[in-house]
């Protein structure tokens, strides 16, 4: 299996691309901004995508979702419930921003602890909802690895002052679904760099307490 990243857009989102490089086949996981970058990076890995996942519905994640899905003509997968988030300039945030948007219909809603297969890719959904009202991430149990969106980052989580958005539930998101996971697993987040559920654990003040002291 093989990652990139790519850091796009004017909030510097990561999306991630992730292939099998056995196969040939792979996924886009919020196409955030630039197109034609996304579009230039997947023809140099030598890839064909079959499918788009989305973490959440925030427009910095999707942006460029209607180019990208027009161009492989791939379905695109996020959380149930999220689907009215893609559909909403003002709950999806682009138009606090000034450039509403809405996202194209998803092909797939899927719910927590829901085993998908795109690609040829096993992935486990986990429902983590908080900062938006369905986020989801994505973990790859045989490759040790999660990728998760905006709930969690490097020393960090993610924001819930946003439509939608709620600190508690963010914190249980975190606490049930991510910190049960073991300390080697390999976080891939919507910003920022990577980092392991191990650190972030021990580490991060928004978990460790210490940010409250």
């Amino acid at each position: 299996m093989k990652i990139s990243t790519l850091e796009l857009g004017p909030f510097a989102v990561n999306c991630y691309l992730y292939w099998n490089d056995r196969t040939a086949e792979g996924l886009i996981i919020d196409p955030g901004a630039e197109p034609e970058v996304i579009i230039g990076a997947i023809a140099e890995a030598g890839f064909t995508p079959r499918a788009i996942l989305l973490t959440h519905g925030h427009a910095d994640h999707f942006a460029a979702l209607a180019d990208i899905k027009g161009r492989f003509q791939v379905p695109v997968y996020v959380g149930k419930g999220e689907q009215d988030v893609l559909a909403n300039p003002s709950a999806n945030v682009s138009a606090l921003v000034g450039r509403p948007i809405v996202a194209p219909v998803p092909d797939h809603l899927v719910v927590d602890e829901e085993l998908i297969e795109p690609a040829g890719i096993t992935l486990r959904v986990l429902m983590t909802p908080g900062h938006s009202p369905a986020g989801v991430c994505y973990l790859d149990e045989t490759q040790g690895l999660l990728f998760c969106g905006d709930t969690l980052f490097y020393g960090s989580v993610g924001r819930t002052d946003l439509p939608g958005g709620s600190f508690r539930r963010l914190l249980e998101s975190i606490e049930e679904k991510i910190l049960k996971l073991p300390d080697a697993i390999v976080c891939y987040p919507g910003h920022g760099p990577r980092t392991t559920v191990g650190a972030e654990r021990n580490d991060n003040p928004f978990l460790t307490g210490r940010y409250f002291v």
